[in-house]
């Protein structure tokens, strides 16, 4: 590993700093080896860590279907949130139009792995 990649490894951890250490560690194994089952660990360690605390205990036992609006509670700005956290910690992009076609766990963590994979949206 060179100075440059611990440098980047770091910089992911602190941006990741207020999610669970395994979210810092499954993005730093996705940064590594593109395996896409990494991506739902991330993408529930970044949900988590805005979701309001009473509502957490939801994404450990979450199915697909989770709707983030009115099961977790996410308003639009708080959505936001997640997306640039989600665009620093992983490299996509996404749109306030993609954004708002997302109403499940499921539709981001599909969502989030074609864009990874760049299918077709």
């Amino acid at each position: 590993m060179n100075a440059s990649s611990t440098e980047s490894d770091s910089a992911l951890c602190e941006a990741l700093k207020h999610c669970s250490p395994q979210t810092c560690e499954a993005a730093l194994r996705f940064r590594a080896t593109g395996n896409i089952a990494e991506i739902p660990l991330v993408i529930r360690g970044v949900i988590e860590r805005f979701a309001a605390r009473e509502r957490r205990e939801r994404l450990h036992a979450a199915t697909p279907d989770l709707r983030l609006a009115e099961d977790l509670g996410l308003d639009s700005l708080t959505m936001m949130e997640i997306v640039m956290l989600t665009e620093e910690a992983l490299p996509i992009t996404i749109s306030n139009e993609e954004l708002r076609q997302l109403r499940t766990l499921g539709d981001v963590e599909q969502f989030i792995a074609r864009k990874l994979r760049r299918q077709p949206i």
